[in-house]
């Protein structure tokens, strides 16, 4: 879920990168695209690759589902549920009908709800998350927080999941008490999709719209939450131009009725994107799928 309070101040490096880029254009009218198209850092760790994960095509459809009695009755290649919340037999029906698993958990935050809470350390925990009772922003450089999210991913194998979508993982643009850079967020993100790669987990990038390009090597696939509504879908071009899908939720009102449906799913089509319009508590109280499905 999308908690990302925009600051970019730590990515003035790569604005060479960007300002060239939006010299020639790329015909887009996103803001973003230039800096989502800016190049990796010099020191990019080659990404890990199992050979036998999962990897899914741009073509997939989803569904996404946190909360609430599972609605397990859609048709669609990919279901994103919730890692902790979710019992065994269930992701094995789910499999056994011939979906694909993604399991979620928050890689950034600390919820005071989760079996593992005791384990983060004080000093790993930092300012709370606005409008998200009971969580907490991450010191991503602590190893003792790199150990509990590896202890996840082992628990999204011994759970059978197929791939993960970690979340929270823009710390670095948002208040966290902590001095993060970009790097940092980078070097965190690389070392979550390595793990989950030597486990033969499929990843996903959550959004981190000024990363994609540095991060798209190591990432199977992309959760956008409302990239339409804050015009920042053309980044995504680097994902799907590599056969990568790009999932995407959107949540705001205008996409509830049949003339936003209408522009929302020709902006999706145009981007090879899979859209969906959701309930923001994302309960499958309400859903719409520009794949029809």
């Amino acid at each position: 879920m999308k908690k990302t309070v925009r600051n970019l101040s730590c990515v003035a490096a790569l604005a060479l990168c960007a300002s060239i880029l939006q010299a020639c254009g790329d015909g887009s009218s996103d803001p973003l695209s230039a800096k989502a198209f800016a190049a990796p850092p010099p020191a990019a760790a080659a990404p890990a690759r199992a050979a036998s994960h999962w990897t899914p095509a741009a073509s997939d459809t989803w569904q996404w589902q946190l909360k609430g009695k599972l609605n397990t009755s859609y048709n669609v290649a990919i279901y994103d549920i919730d890692l902790f919340d979710t019992d065994p037999s269930t992701i094995a029906a789910l499999k056994q009908a011939g979906r694909k698993v993604v399991c979620y958990f928050s890689a950034g935050s600390s919820e005071n709800w989760r079996p593992d809470f005791s384990k983060f350390k004080a000093s790993d925990q930092g300012n709370k998350l606005d409008d998200w009772e009971g969580e907490r922003w991450l010191d991503i450089r602590s190893s003792n927080v790199r150990d509990i999210m590896t202890a996840r991913l082992d628990r999204a194998v011994a759970k059978g999941c197929d791939g993960v979508e970690p979340d929270n993982v823009d710390g670095y643009a948002n208040d966290t008490g902590f001095p993060l850079q970009d790097t940092d967020q980078y070097a965190f993100n690389v070392f979550i999709a390595n793990e989950a790669h030597k486990r033969n987990l499929a990843v996903g990038l959550k959004n981190d719209v000024d990363q994609l390009v540095a991060l798209e090597p190591s990432f199977d696939f992309a959760v956008n939450e409302e990239c339409n509504e804050q015009k920042e879908c053309s980044g995504y071009k680097v994902f799907t131009s590599k056969n990568k899908p790009v999932l995407n939720a959107e949540y705001a009102g205008k996409y509830r009725t049949q003339s936003g449906q209408r522009t929302l799913c020709d902006a999706a089509r145009a981007l090879n994107m899979r859209t969906l319009v959701l309930a923001k508590k994302l309960d499958d109280s309400y859903r719409f799928s520009c794949d029809a499905s």
